[in-house]
């Protein structure tokens, strides 16, 4: 990240992987750190500190692979079981990220977001 702040960027888009998503209070932190604004995959990373976040909740995706691993316990075959996408994404953005960072949130941007963490 510090690279990416050298080479000019003006904010990050985190990815979700596992590696970053077991990463992300270092790297909410380092973003503050830089004074880059950063968007993250999970809206519950917005809760955590990071200025905004757009995707499915991540609850609802354990929620997901729990139903999906059940029906495999109930002797369904995987192969059986219709491959299921998330269907309800959310915005979540952190006022308190933003105005550390002295950024100002648009209005429009902020009618369309599903929450907003003062």
């Amino acid at each position: 990240m510090r690279e990416a702040k050298d080479g000019g960027a003006a904010g990050v888009n985190v990815l979700s992987s596992a590696l970053l998503f077991a990463l992300r209070g270092q790297i909410i932190k380092l973003a503050a750190e830089l004074g880059l604004p950063a968007i993250y995959q999970w809206p519950e990373t917005a809760d955590e500190g990071g200025l905004i976040a757009y995707g499915p909740s991540l609850r609802g995706a354990f929620r997901q692979v729990t139903t999906l691993v059940d029906k495999v316990l109930q002797g369904a075959k995987a192969g059986d079981i219709p491959v299921e996408q998330p269907t309800r994404f959310s915005l979540v953005i952190n006022l308190k990220t933003a105005r550390t960072l002295g950024l100002t949130v648009p209005a429009l941007t902020l009618v369309r977001a599903d929450r907003a963490i003062e």
